[in-house]
């Protein structure tokens, strides 16, 4: 296993907050690494998902931005949920 955590060529998998059900929805939009996923962004990759998972939840987008940010989803402030949720929707 990779000792640090943000390498790049980490597989999708391996990060914070991905488990296997959102790691293979990423990976069917071409989404396999960490770098795949600090090129596209975290709101991107949601909604790219989303447009093949329509039944996804914003844990998903909260779930990225953690993975990027390599902290829990759940540590996320409320602040910053509003930003993803204004930014992912056009709010």
């Amino acid at each position: 296993m990779v000792t640090d955590p943000l390498h790049e060529s980490l597989p999708i998998e391996k990060l914070r907050n991905l488990g296997p059900k959102s790691a293979h929805w990423l990976e069917q939009v071409g989404i396999r690494t960490l770098a795949d996923l600090k090129q596209t962004g975290a709101i991107a990759a949601y909604l790219l998902v989303k447009q093949q998972q329509p039944r996804c939840s914003l844990n998903l987008l909260y779930a990225l931005h953690g993975a990027l940010m390599n902290v829990h989803w759940n540590q996320l402030s409320e602040k910053t949920r509003q930003l993803l949720r204004a930014a992912a929707y056009n709010e």
